[in-house]
Protein backbone atom coordinates (compact mmCIF):
# COMPACT_ATOMS: atom_id res chain seq x y z
CA UNK A 1 0.00 0.00 0.00
CA UNK A 2 3.40 2.31 0.79
CA UNK A 3 4.37 1.76 -2.51
CA UNK A 4 0.59 2.65 -4.22
CA UNK A 5 0.69 5.90 -2.43
CA UNK A 6 4.10 6.82 -3.22
CA UNK A 7 3.14 6.01 -7.26
CA UNK A 8 0.22 8.22 -6.84
CA UNK A 9 1.76 11.30 -4.99
CA UNK A 10 4.43 10.96 -7.92
CA UNK A 11 2.12 11.48 -10.71
CA UNK A 12 0.89 14.50 -9.12
CA UNK A 13 3.96 16.53 -9.75
CA UNK A 14 3.89 18.54 -12.61
CA UNK A 15 7.21 16.97 -14.52
CA UNK A 16 5.49 13.57 -14.04
CA UNK A 17 2.19 14.56 -15.01
CA UNK A 18 4.52 16.12 -18.18
CA UNK A 19 6.09 12.84 -18.46
CA UNK A 20 2.76 11.05 -19.46
CA UNK A 21 1.00 13.67 -21.39
CA UNK A 22 3.81 12.94 -23.19
CA UNK A 23 3.70 9.43 -23.85
CA UNK A 24 0.47 9.63 -24.40
CA UNK A 25 1.03 12.28 -27.24
CA UNK A 26 3.78 10.30 -28.84
CA UNK A 27 2.17 7.09 -28.59
CA UNK A 28 -0.44 7.96 -30.24
CA UNK A 29 1.55 9.46 -33.33
CA UNK A 30 3.95 6.45 -32.88
CA UNK A 31 1.18 3.93 -33.40
CA UNK A 32 -0.75 5.61 -35.59
CA UNK A 33 2.09 6.07 -38.39
CA UNK A 34 3.36 2.92 -37.47
CA UNK A 35 0.67 1.16 -38.69
CA UNK A 36 1.37 2.68 -41.99
CA UNK A 37 5.07 2.17 -41.36
CA UNK A 38 5.07 -2.10 -40.95
CA UNK A 39 2.83 -2.48 -44.04
CA UNK A 40 4.97 -0.06 -46.67
CA UNK A 41 7.79 -2.09 -45.14
CA UNK A 42 9.16 0.86 -43.48
CA UNK A 43 10.29 -0.56 -40.52
CA UNK A 44 13.82 -0.81 -40.76
CA UNK A 45 13.67 3.19 -42.33
CA UNK A 46 12.23 4.32 -38.85
CA UNK A 47 15.12 1.78 -37.13
CA UNK A 48 17.83 3.63 -39.20
CA UNK A 49 16.09 7.39 -38.63
CA UNK A 50 16.33 6.47 -34.84
CA UNK A 51 19.77 5.80 -35.15
CA UNK A 52 20.90 8.36 -37.46
CA UNK A 53 19.75 10.93 -34.67
CA UNK A 54 22.57 10.38 -32.60
CA UNK A 55 24.56 12.26 -35.37
CA UNK A 56 22.26 15.19 -35.15
CA UNK A 57 22.14 15.49 -31.69
CA UNK A 58 26.26 14.87 -31.85
CA UNK A 59 26.36 17.83 -33.72
CA UNK A 60 24.08 20.39 -31.68
CA UNK A 61 26.24 19.59 -28.82
CA UNK A 62 29.53 19.70 -30.49
CA UNK A 63 28.36 23.57 -32.00
CA UNK A 64 26.55 24.08 -28.43
CA UNK A 65 23.53 24.18 -29.51
CA UNK A 66 20.37 22.77 -28.14
CA UNK A 67 20.57 18.71 -28.89
CA UNK A 68 16.41 18.69 -29.51
CA UNK A 69 16.22 22.01 -31.47
CA UNK A 70 19.03 20.53 -34.21
CA UNK A 71 17.03 16.89 -33.94
CA UNK A 72 14.08 17.83 -35.62
CA UNK A 73 15.35 19.30 -38.55
CA UNK A 74 18.18 17.11 -39.13
CA UNK A 75 15.85 13.76 -38.95
CA UNK A 76 13.65 15.64 -41.66
CA UNK A 77 16.69 16.11 -44.15
CA UNK A 78 17.89 12.80 -43.15
CA UNK A 79 14.67 11.08 -43.68
CA UNK A 80 13.83 13.27 -47.26
CA UNK A 81 18.03 12.55 -48.20
CA UNK A 82 17.59 8.90 -47.82
CA UNK A 83 14.10 8.48 -49.58
CA UNK A 84 16.13 10.37 -52.59
CA UNK A 85 18.50 7.78 -52.17
CA UNK A 86 16.30 4.81 -52.22
CA UNK A 87 14.59 6.09 -55.53
CA UNK A 88 17.59 6.91 -57.43
CA UNK A 89 20.03 3.83 -56.55
CA UNK A 90 19.33 0.57 -57.77
CA UNK A 91 20.51 -1.08 -54.52
CA UNK A 92 18.38 -3.10 -52.23
CA UNK A 93 16.91 -1.24 -49.42
CA UNK A 94 17.70 -2.93 -46.45
CA UNK A 95 21.25 -2.95 -47.93
CA UNK A 96 21.65 1.02 -48.35
CA UNK A 97 19.47 1.90 -45.08
CA UNK A 98 22.46 0.08 -43.53
CA UNK A 99 24.91 1.27 -44.93
CA UNK A 100 23.52 4.56 -43.71
CA UNK A 101 22.79 4.59 -40.08
CA UNK A 102 26.07 2.29 -39.50
CA UNK A 103 28.14 5.39 -40.94
CA UNK A 104 25.97 7.73 -39.38
CA UNK A 105 26.42 6.25 -35.81
CA UNK A 106 29.95 5.89 -36.49
CA UNK A 107 30.09 9.55 -36.92
CA UNK A 108 28.20 10.43 -34.35
CA UNK A 109 30.21 8.39 -31.89
CA UNK A 110 33.59 10.06 -33.29
CA UNK A 111 31.99 13.61 -32.90
CA UNK A 112 30.92 12.74 -29.55
CA UNK A 113 34.55 12.15 -28.88
CA UNK A 114 35.72 16.00 -29.29
CA UNK A 115 32.87 16.51 -27.15
CA UNK A 116 34.86 15.62 -23.59
CA UNK A 117 31.93 15.08 -20.84
CA UNK A 118 28.79 15.64 -22.07
CA UNK A 119 26.25 17.07 -19.54
CA UNK A 120 23.31 15.45 -21.01
CA UNK A 121 24.18 12.05 -20.80
CA UNK A 122 24.93 9.47 -23.54
CA UNK A 123 22.71 6.51 -21.50
CA UNK A 124 19.50 9.12 -21.73
CA UNK A 125 20.32 10.28 -25.58
CA UNK A 126 20.36 5.96 -25.92
CA UNK A 127 17.65 4.82 -23.61
CA UNK A 128 15.30 7.79 -22.89
CA UNK A 129 14.57 9.90 -20.39
CA UNK A 130 11.00 11.05 -20.33
CA UNK A 131 11.05 13.00 -17.33
CA UNK A 132 13.62 15.51 -18.71
CA UNK A 133 10.20 16.68 -21.50
CA UNK A 134 9.46 20.25 -21.14
CA UNK A 135 6.24 22.11 -21.62
CA UNK A 136 7.65 23.61 -25.29
CA UNK A 137 8.32 19.72 -26.24
CA UNK A 138 4.71 19.34 -24.97
CA UNK A 139 3.93 21.87 -27.05
CA UNK A 140 4.76 20.64 -30.25
CA UNK A 141 4.24 17.10 -29.54
CA UNK A 142 -0.12 18.84 -29.80
CA UNK A 143 0.44 20.39 -32.66
CA UNK A 144 2.30 17.10 -34.51
CA UNK A 145 -0.78 14.92 -33.25
CA UNK A 146 -3.05 17.14 -34.69
CA UNK A 147 -1.54 16.82 -38.24
CA UNK A 148 -0.89 13.44 -38.15
CA UNK A 149 -4.39 13.21 -37.37
CA UNK A 150 -5.61 15.59 -40.20
CA UNK A 151 -3.06 13.94 -42.88
CA UNK A 152 -4.43 10.44 -41.88
CA UNK A 153 -7.81 11.24 -41.32
CA UNK A 154 -8.22 13.80 -44.91
CA UNK A 155 -6.31 11.26 -46.91
CA UNK A 156 -7.10 7.83 -45.23
CA UNK A 157 -8.46 6.14 -48.63
CA UNK A 158 -5.42 7.23 -50.25
CA UNK A 159 -3.10 6.04 -47.59
CA UNK A 160 -4.76 2.53 -47.76
CA UNK A 161 -4.68 2.45 -51.78
CA UNK A 162 -0.94 3.67 -51.55
CA UNK A 163 -0.27 1.08 -49.03
CA UNK A 164 -1.94 -2.03 -50.60
CA UNK A 165 -1.64 -1.64 -53.60
CA UNK A 166 0.66 1.22 -54.87
CA UNK A 167 0.34 0.89 -58.86
CA UNK A 168 -3.19 1.08 -58.44
CA UNK A 169 -3.12 4.06 -56.73
CA UNK A 170 -0.34 4.99 -59.70
CA UNK A 171 -3.25 4.21 -62.37
CA UNK A 172 -5.66 6.39 -60.32
CA UNK A 173 -3.79 9.43 -60.92
CA UNK A 174 -2.70 9.75 -57.02
CA UNK A 175 0.39 11.57 -56.46
CA UNK A 176 2.62 9.28 -55.35
CA UNK A 177 5.64 11.42 -54.38
CA UNK A 178 4.00 14.00 -52.77
CA UNK A 179 1.88 11.71 -50.31
CA UNK A 180 4.91 9.73 -49.59
CA UNK A 181 7.49 12.88 -48.79
CA UNK A 182 5.06 14.59 -46.37
CA UNK A 183 4.39 10.93 -44.64
CA UNK A 184 8.27 10.79 -44.31
CA UNK A 185 8.01 14.01 -42.95
CA UNK A 186 5.45 13.54 -40.52
CA UNK A 187 7.47 9.94 -39.63
CA UNK A 188 10.79 11.70 -39.24
CA UNK A 189 9.27 14.23 -36.71
CA UNK A 190 7.22 11.96 -34.73
CA UNK A 191 11.30 10.24 -34.38
CA UNK A 192 12.50 13.10 -33.77
CA UNK A 193 10.25 14.34 -30.91
CA UNK A 194 9.66 10.54 -29.38
CA UNK A 195 13.84 10.35 -29.14
CA UNK A 196 13.86 12.50 -25.53
CA UNK A 197 11.42 9.50 -24.26
CA UNK A 198 11.81 6.90 -25.54
CA UNK A 199 15.88 6.58 -26.66
CA UNK A 200 18.28 5.98 -29.82
CA UNK A 201 18.53 2.45 -29.80
CA UNK A 202 14.22 1.77 -28.81
CA UNK A 203 12.43 3.94 -30.75
CA UNK A 204 11.99 1.39 -33.61
CA UNK A 205 10.73 -1.03 -31.76
CA UNK A 206 8.73 1.68 -30.35
CA UNK A 207 6.66 2.55 -33.61
CA UNK A 208 6.60 -1.13 -34.45
CA UNK A 209 5.21 -3.06 -31.86
CA UNK A 210 2.02 -1.38 -30.73
CA UNK A 211 1.34 -1.34 -34.92
CA UNK A 212 2.09 -5.23 -35.40
CA UNK A 213 0.21 -6.18 -32.03
CA UNK A 214 -2.98 -4.26 -33.65
CA UNK A 215 -2.35 -6.31 -36.92
CA UNK A 216 -2.88 -9.46 -35.14
CA UNK A 217 -6.60 -8.24 -33.73
CA UNK A 218 -7.89 -5.88 -36.66
CA UNK A 219 -10.10 -7.31 -39.03
CA UNK A 220 -10.60 -3.50 -41.10
CA UNK A 221 -8.14 -1.14 -41.99
CA UNK A 222 -9.54 1.78 -39.90
CA UNK A 223 -9.56 0.09 -36.77
CA UNK A 224 -6.15 -1.18 -37.24
CA UNK A 225 -5.05 2.33 -37.53
CA UNK A 226 -7.18 3.42 -34.20
CA UNK A 227 -6.19 0.27 -32.50
CA UNK A 228 -2.46 0.64 -32.97
CA UNK A 229 -2.66 4.21 -31.77
CA UNK A 230 -4.65 3.21 -28.60
CA UNK A 231 -1.86 0.48 -27.86
CA UNK A 232 0.91 3.03 -28.06
CA UNK A 233 -0.98 5.47 -25.80
CA UNK A 234 -2.18 2.60 -23.07
CA UNK A 235 1.21 1.24 -23.06
CA UNK A 236 3.15 4.55 -22.59
CA UNK A 237 1.31 5.00 -20.00
CA UNK A 238 1.52 1.47 -18.32
CA UNK A 239 5.12 1.74 -19.31
CA UNK A 240 5.48 4.94 -17.22
CA UNK A 241 3.57 3.10 -14.19
CA UNK A 242 6.20 0.48 -14.50
CA UNK A 243 9.07 2.68 -14.65
CA UNK A 244 7.87 4.57 -11.30
CA UNK A 245 6.80 1.16 -9.42
CA UNK A 246 10.04 -0.66 -9.75
CA UNK A 247 12.37 2.58 -10.30
CA UNK A 248 13.12 1.57 -13.89
CA UNK A 249 14.28 3.42 -17.15
CA UNK A 250 11.22 5.02 -18.42
CA UNK A 251 11.93 3.69 -22.13
CA UNK A 252 12.87 0.75 -21.98
CA UNK A 253 9.89 0.30 -19.48
CA UNK A 254 7.42 1.47 -22.20
CA UNK A 255 8.94 -0.69 -25.04
CA UNK A 256 8.78 -4.17 -22.78
CA UNK A 257 5.04 -2.70 -22.14
CA UNK A 258 4.50 -2.94 -25.79
CA UNK A 259 6.08 -6.22 -25.57
CA UNK A 260 3.95 -8.09 -23.50
CA UNK A 261 0.40 -6.41 -25.28
CA UNK A 262 2.03 -7.58 -28.39
CA UNK A 263 2.68 -11.40 -26.69
CA UNK A 264 -1.15 -10.88 -25.41
CA UNK A 265 -2.61 -10.40 -28.81
CA UNK A 266 -0.65 -13.38 -30.14
CA UNK A 267 -1.82 -15.48 -27.23
CA UNK A 268 -5.77 -13.97 -27.72
CA UNK A 269 -6.79 -16.05 -31.23
CA UNK A 270 -5.47 -19.49 -29.37
CA UNK A 271 -7.42 -18.38 -25.92
CA UNK A 272 -10.67 -17.85 -27.55
CA UNK A 273 -9.68 -21.26 -29.22
CA UNK A 274 -9.57 -23.11 -26.03
CA UNK A 275 -12.53 -21.52 -24.43
CA UNK A 276 -14.85 -22.09 -27.18
CA UNK A 277 -14.04 -25.97 -27.69
CA UNK A 278 -14.79 -26.05 -23.55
Amino acid sequence: MTDLTRIIELFQLPFMQRAVMSGILTGLMGGMLGSFTILRQLSFFSDALGHSALLGISIGVLLGINPTAVLLPFAVIFALGVTYLLEKTQLWTDALLNIVYSSSLAIAVILLTFVGTYTGGLSNLLFGDILAVRQADLMFSVVLLVACTLFIGLTLRTQMLLTLHEPLAISKGVSVSIHRTIFIVLLALVVGISIRAIGVLLISAFVVIPACASRLISHKFSHYVIFSALIGAVSAVLGMILSAWFNFPSGPSIVVTQLMIFLSTMALPRLKSLIGNH
